[in-house]
């Protein structure tokens, strides 16, 4: 069973989080932050991780706690859930068109987290949304989750589709990343005989 349940508490957020790299996208996240909560919609629908997710935060300061700690939370529950990274693809890659932006996502469930993140939104908000958290939550998720991650904006006009479009691409890599392996279902995907 490829699960995992994380809960997290700082004297700024209060996060419970769950997942299942087995799941079909099923996702109930909330976080007080309405475009943040559909940006990790998003990541469950098109990963087809089961996300549950549950966060309080310091809100009355700004959205920037609760983002970043989903993300190191979310991180940490993917490497629990992945144990010993036994018979998984490791690799994943996927171009994603939405409207005028097309972003490619690219990662490797390598253990060693590093992340490049080009996305220059062309406005500073997506409504009361801070668009710098999409890279903050990216980091997070990339340091506490192991991840070797690279995302870049090809085309894009509109900040929230340029969002919008990096999240389901990187969830898209994702899936395919988590995905056992067929051919090696036993092995760890590495010459080193670990992740």
């Amino acid at each position: 069973m490829r699960k995992a349940e994380i809960t997290r508490q700082t004297a700024e957020t209060r996060i419970s989080v769950a997942v299942n790299l087995d799941g079909t996208g099923v996702y109930d996240v909330k976080t007080g932050v309405g475009f943040f909560d559909h940006m990790l919609d998003q990541l469950a629908r098109h990963s087809l991780i089961d996300i549950t997710l549950r966060c309080e935060g310091d809100l009355h300061i700004d959205d920037h706690h609760t983002v970043e700690d989903c993300g190191i939370a979310l991180g940490q529950a993917l490497t629990q859930a992945l144990g010993d990274k036994r018979g998984i693809r490791r690799y994943g890659s996927f171009h994603l068109a939405m409207d005028d932006t097309l972003v490619r996502a690219a990662l490797d469930l390598s253990g060693r987290p590093w992340l490049i993140c080009n996305l220059p939104f062309p406005t500073q908000k997506i409504g009361s949304f801070d668009t710098e958290l999409v890279r903050e939550f990216f980091q997070a998720l990339s340091t506490h989750g192991g991840i070797t991650l690279h995302i870049d904006m090809l085309h894009g006009l509109n900040s929230h589709h340029i969002a919008e479009a990096a999240f389901k691409a990187v969830a898209r890599a994702l899936r395919e990343a988590v995905e056992p392996d067929p051919r090696r279902a036993d092995a760890i995907p590495s010459t080193k005989g670990m992740l």
